[in-house]
């Protein structure tokens, strides 16, 4: 069972990120502000979920949230700064983009770094059990596929219409094959551990 808000009547938005270990693509993070009241049997935590439930979710939680806001942090940005940094970064660029500016901050995971001067609560599987966070993790995740299987069709041999990025022995056996891509992310093992780096 999902909980509404970790304080009644504050306005709260949730974070959570999507792409985290993918060897292609970038980070991509949502922030959701729900109104009080809301409530859909189908939400949880976006990995619990179908394609189909996930695609079926998002127009609900854009249409009926206070504010929802997407972000993405680039491939070359992450090897820049490291995936930790960049999935705050994602975060922190969500919340940059919020209508409604929240009162504090709902975060998946056990760390962050401090957003100007809203306080935050780290939880970690928080999509498991905020709404907010539940929220943010569908709206992440779909936006998030939605680019990959864009880009897919200018890089077929990746297959990233169903990997998604995410290092499958077949991903990994198209980059042995054709090299990397520009929306690769350099800094990451892109080859099977046992097989040296192109």
């Amino acid at each position: 069972m999902l909980e509404p808000y970790l304080i009644k009547g504050r306005i709260e938005a949730g974070c959570d990120e999507a792409g985290r270990g993918c060897l292609a693509g970038p980070v991509t993070a949502a922030a959701v502000i729900l109104p009080e009241g809301f409530s859909n049997d189908l939400l949880n935590d976006s990995k619990q979920l179908t394609e189909k439930q996930r695609d079926s979710l998002r127009p609900i939680i854009e249409r009926e949230a206070l504010a929802w806001a997407v972000a993405f942090v680039t491939p070359q940005e992450i090897d820049e700064i490291n995936i930790l940094k960049a999935s705050f970064l994602a975060m922190h660029r969500a919340i940059d983009q919020l209508k409604t500016r929240p009162e504090a901050l709902l975060i998946d995971g056990n760390r962050f770094t401090k957003y100007q001067d809203l306080p935050h609560t780290c939880i970690v599987k928080g999509d498991g059990k905020m709404m907010s966070i539940a929220a943010a993790s569908v709206l992440a995740k779909t936006h998030r596929d939605e680019y990959m299987r864009r880009i897919a069709q200018e890089y077929p041999m990746y297959a990233w219409e169903k990997n998604k990025g995410y290092p499958t022995r077949d991903h990994r056996a198209a980059i042995e094959v054709h090299g990397a891509s520009p929306h690769h992310r350099m800094t990451f093992q892109l080859l099977n551990p046992q097989l040296s780096l192109f």
